[in-house]
């Protein structure tokens, strides 16, 4: 009986390693289990944040919550099982605060017809991919303004955390000033350090941790209830699936977003599938490059689905390098870690009590992750500092990612006709320029 058990068990063993190339890629079963746990660890937080930021925008929070640990959980298992990549994928970081905050709460757009937009950029990024155009846009565009792009998404981001956390508030003399230091407030500070922590001390899963003792905490001390079950179905996704406007989002004004959209998850897809690439050691292996283009179908893929479902962008995260680091190094890291976002799905009563100022923390430290690229930057030359500065500074004091993508590329091309280097100026960046002026006049 216990041969029987085992030559399953080897049979078992090997249907995985054919499948996911696991000794091929010098990796094991074990280790990539224990890649995905870490990969999914570092990046759980996300189903906590995302739904916080997005109900902001007036949409249901409990489907929020089914529909973030769906999308997750479907792109992450398309990416293990059909291009067999250790990356796990989610609503993207800076792009949800782009939808609640610049979209619907700056633009006055309707949540559905943000759902919309996002939907249609997905679809250009699609016809872009398959047409090979989109690597050309990325060579296009300037390192400098990528770097910069993501600097200020952090920088917006941790702004919007501190307003969430309490630890600043509007003034109608100089527009923002300290706020008042409640109880919440002080809970939230408490987080940010418990953050602060795990992170110098690179103890994994920081950001979850936190978010769990805060919340802890504060049902300890009454400010949030507990729930009367613990497990339980999920909440219903009906109040926010298929409910995307995608004729309301086909209008001019739209188009800077669109695009803005489109830059943001080009650079943020691309920069983590080059980076979880590297620190395999297969970047240069031909079958590999292969896989880079099936990653980039299953981002795009995943923002169409996670649009009709009723999210924001979803893309690749840079969390996956932390499963790499553990050894992931196949599809089957992914497919632990969408199996351990759809289990999450039973615990929702918990997550719906967690409270914003428990993961308002969060997006302070994320902020402080991608503001470390200005690091890139060589701000000695002007031709760069500028527009950089410009990017950066007009996210969080225009309250929109797209303002400050358009201030950006019309400095960049401003500075450069001034300098008379108009071979740093290709077609691709004057049109960006053009669609730049139209985005900030409309």
């Amino acid at each position: 009986m216990q041969n029987i058990l085992h030559s399953k068990q080897l049979h078992k063993e090997t249907f995985l390693d054919k499948f996911f190339k696991i000794s091929q890629r010098e990796s094991t079963v074990k280790t990539e289990i224990i890649g995905g746990i870490t990969t999914f660890l570092t990046m759980a937080y996300i189903i906590f944040v995302n739904p916080s930021i997005l109900s902001d925008a007036g949409m249901n929070k409990g489907a929020l919550i089914t529909v973030t640990c769906l999308a997750s959980g479907i792109g992450t298992l398309i990416a293990g099982l059909w291009a067999n990549a250790p990356f796990a994928l989610a609503p993207g970081m800076g792009l949800n605060a782009f939808f609640t905050y610049t979209l619907v709460l700056g633009k006055g757009v309707t949540w559905e017809e943000a759902l919309g937009v996002v939907f249609i950029s997905g679809l250009c990024f699609l016809i872009l991919t398959l047409g090979g155009i989109r690597e050309k846009i990325a060579k296009a565009i300037p390192k400098e303004l990528s770097i910069a792009t993501t600097a200020g998404i952090g920088l917006f981001i941790a702004f919007i955390g501190l307003k969430n956390m309490g630890l600043i508030a509007s003034n109608n003399a100089t527009f923002v000033t300290l706020g008042n230091f409640s109880t919440t407030t002080l809970l939230s500070l408490l987080g940010l350090l418990i953050m602060a922590l795990f992170e110098i001390k690179k103890i994994k899963g920081g950001i979850l941790i936190s978010i769990l003792t805060i919340t802890i905490i504060s049902l300890s001390l009454g400010i949030v209830s507990m729930p009367n079950e613990i497990i339980s179905l999920p909440p219903s996704i009906n109040p926010i699936f298929m409910k995307l406007n995608i004729l309301g989002a086909l209008k001019i004004s739209l188009m800077g977003s669109i695009f803005s959209f489109m830059f943001i998850d080009l650079f943020d897809s691309l920069g983590v599938m080059l980076s979880c690439y590297k620190n395999m050691g297969l970047g240069k292996n031909t079958n590999e490059e292969d896989a880079l283009k099936k990653m980039l179908h299953v981002d795009v893929t995943s923002t169409l689905i996670g649009s009709v479902l009723g999210t924001s962008t979803v893309t690749s995260y840079a969390e996956s390098t932390t499963g790499i680091a553990a050894g992931a190094r196949t599809g089957l890291s992914s497919v632990v870690i969408a199996g351990l976002f759809f289990i999450s799905l039973l615990f929702t009563p918990i997550i719906g009590v967690v409270p914003g100022f428990a993961t308002a923390p969060a997006l302070v430290m994320v902020g402080i992750f991608m503001f470390q690229s200005i690091g890139n930057l060589d701000l000695k030359d002007l031709k760069i500092a500028i527009p950089a500065f410009i990017t950066i500074i007009m996210m969080p004091l225009t309250y929109s990612i797209s303002t400050g993508l358009s201030f950006g590329f019309i400095s960049y091309v401003l500075t450069h006709i001034i300098a008379k280097e108009f071979d740093k100026i290709s077609i691709t960046l004057w049109f960006i320029f053009g669609l730049s002026i139209l985005n900030l006049i409309v």
